[in-house]
């Protein structure tokens, strides 16, 4: 497509195209839509949306369907930006997200970790050159949920000005069918060449109807075969298999890029770093506290467990490994130590020797790719996006990312269950290996999520409301919070395990109670936005201000009075900053930086946590949006209660 040509001529064209409804150009195909309107809860994107005609149909029976229930989102992405302005002005007050974007890559989209029952390229196959359209299609593909659709019109007879001045291609069904069928897509419908609704002579349209099976894109099939068929002389392929499904649903922001291989398609790009600290994070507990055998060697110790690293941080535990802790002195020098010998062996272990079915290992097609840097350690180390970049990048095939990043709750009990069979056949977990002692195992397996404390976030808010009691409200109803007041998890804890500083919020115990694990409406968190950044402000990014004369900053390293040991390890599990009293002062530079850190820990959780936020984001309107954008994400892929 040439943007510059619809930007010179975006108002005729946009009067051309408002000239003709919906229903006179789309009838073909428009007795599908029904069953995806009749969704609250769908999404829909109108791929090359110009003046917004199809886009503005299509909310508009979303909102005569469900009426002051409507959590259909429509996105509308349109490149040339003088026509997109028209759009927007067509769609007026209309609940549409209009985006700037494009085939083949879409990157604003596919940032946005979501995906749709229904994509629409009206008018906009004929813009595609040949040699991008196999990547085209396979990135709408990945877009598509499971029984989602694809409806493409395609325009013949294109003249020698339309290739010229428009950048128009010849298009046929039949190649788009082929490469329908490549990517896992069947046809639901094929029409045959319709006139022109403007009555230009020369010009057909065509339109065909590409389905994704329910049965996804072949990712499961693969998974199943890494987990349950594929050779194991170690827990290494169900770990790495485990801890990508991770962070693929705890962690939608961690992706980095998305770029596309000539030889194995899309793929999603996550920070080395990061899947070496959820490695250790997988082992930990399981090794020094389970003691449990993960290979059938008689030696306890793997390949990653080196006396610099693993071995001097046997005082920490799994919860200590997570985004936003601060490190100093030693133990900043064996994480570091750690992260290198657990990156270097998920690249010499897991990755050579996971390989698509009848493929041979230590092929030229990997499933997984590293591209791995040495890290020199430092006195610090913050835990963050930007910091586990240092350790190179690891690429994971887009298909299979978005099968983990959907189908979580379905995937890791499958996981589990094997790794809990591998565990049981190994010599040194032979007291194990009777069916009915496998439950110790399995309990062994259980990801240690954050625990459900908001003992720092009351002691900030009672902070708060010491200094200006006005401003001690809460989130939900704006009524001023006294004596009684909770501290609510935006996203319910029971469903979204996550204990993060932006998820954390003040909140009037009645309407807390009221709220119990439910996921607030769209409409609920977009009233409250105002109050919630509030909040977020007055918390975290406004500097720490106490009046408490015992408050010290304190380094994970020093050891805690005895009095309140317990308290602090759970409160903070290694993080840097407390509100209790330490017997180890720090030196004077690291106080410095313990005092910035609690903005640059409040951002490196959300940049992490949350889809479409880049790792040095540091604005709370893009924060808010992508929250919202999580509570879409949980109610369709959870089916959560709404409140």
């Amino acid at each position: 497509m040439s943007p510059k040509f619809y930007n010179k001529n975006a108002e005729a064209l946009a009067q051309q195209y408002l000239s003709k409804s919906f229903e006179e150009v789309h009838k073909s195909w428009s007795h599908l839509l029904p069953e995806i309107i009749e969704n609250p809860n769908a999404r829909i994107l109108d791929l090359g949306a110009g003046a917004g005609r199809d886009a503005k149909h299509l909310a508009e029976l979303a909102e005569v369907k469900h009426s002051n229930k409507n959590n259909i989102q429509i996105y509308a992405v349109e490149p040339a930006l003088d026509l997109a302005e028209i759009g927007k002005q067509t769609t007026k007050n209309l609940k549409i997200k209009w985006l700037e974007d494009s085939l083949p890559a879409l990157n604003i989209i596919t940032q946005q970790e979501v995906s749709f029952d229904l994509i629409l390229l009206s008018a906009v196959w004929m813009h595609i050159p040949p040699s991008e359209r196999a990547r085209s299609l396979r990135k709408l593909a990945n877009l598509l949920k499971p029984g989602g659709k694809i409806v493409i019109s395609l325009r013949h007879g294109q003249t020698e000005d339309d290739y010229k001045t428009r950048k128009m291609f010849d298009v046929c069904a039949d190649e788009l069918k082929q490469l329908a069928t490549d990517v896992g897509l069947f046809t639901k419908l094929e029409t045959t060449k319709q006139t022109d609704e403007l009555g230009r002579n020369h010009i057909h349209w065509q339109t065909v109807v590409l389905q994704l099976p329910d049965d996804g894109s072949g990712a499961f099939p693969f998974i199943r075969h890494v987990a349950i068929n594929d050779g194991k002389s170690a827990t290494h392929k169900l770990a790495l298999l485990r801890i990508l499904l991770r962070i693929a649903d705890g962690h939608a922001g961690a992706v980095l890029r998305r770029e596309s291989c000539p030889v194995s398609g899309e793929r999603v790009i996550l920070p080395m770093g990061l899947v070496a600290l959820y490695w250790a994070h997988q082992y930990k507990d399981l090794i020094d506290t389970h003691h449990l055998f993960q290979t059938p060697n008689k030696s306890p110790n793997m390949g990653f467990m080196k006396d610099s690293g693993w071995h001097k941080l046997t005082h920490r535990t799994a919860s200590d490994y997570r985004i936003g802790n601060l490190f100093f002195g030693e133990d900043a020098k064996a994480i570091h130590s750690m992260l290198s010998a657990c990156a270097s062996n998920i690249k010499n272990m897991p990755c050579k020797y996971i390989t698509f079915p009848n493929q041979e290992p230590n092929s030229n097609n990997p499933v997984f790719e590293v591209n791995s840097k040495t890290v020199k350690a430092k006195d610090s180390i913050f835990l963050d996006l930007q910091t586990l970049e240092q350790w190179g990048e690891f690429s994971v095939p887009e298909s299979i990312w978005l099968a983990f990043n959907r189908y979580a709750c379905w995937i890791e009990p499958v996981l589990v269950s094997e790794w809990v069979k591998t565990m049981a056949g190994y010599k040194g977990n032979e007291q194990y290996s009777a069916p009915e002692n496998q439950y110790y195992l399995q309990q062994a397996l259980n990801w240690l999520e954050p625990k459900r404390t908001t003992t720092e976030v009351r002691q900030r808010f009672e902070q708060i409301k010491q200094q200006s009691p006005e401003i001690a409200q809460c989130v939900w109803s704006a009524k001023t919070l006294t004596n009684k007041y909770a501290i609510d998890h935006s996203m319910p804890f029971s469903r979204w395990p996550n204990n993060d500083l932006w998820n954390l919020l003040p909140a009037d115990s009645d309407i807390n109670g009221q709220k119990s694990d439910r996921l607030p409406t769209e409409h609920k968190l977009l009233a409250s936005k105002e109050r919630i950044q509030h909040w977020w402000r007055e918390a975290w990014l406004n500097p720490v201000q106490s009046n408490d004369s015992n408050t010290a900053f304190t380094s994970p390293n020093a050891e805690p009075a005895s009095t309140h040991k317990n308290e602090v390890n759970d409160m903070t599990a290694g993080y840097a900053i407390s509100n209790k009293l330490f017997t180890a002062p720090l030196p004077t530079t690291t106080t410095n930086q313990i005092e910035n850190s609690q903005q640059e820990r409040f951002f490196a959780e959300a940049n992490i946590a949350l889809p479409g936020l880049n790792s040095d984001n540091d604005s709370i309107d893009d924060l808010f949006e992508a929250l919202v954008m999580q509570r879409g994400r949980l109610k369709e892929m959870q089916q959560l209660r709404e409140w």
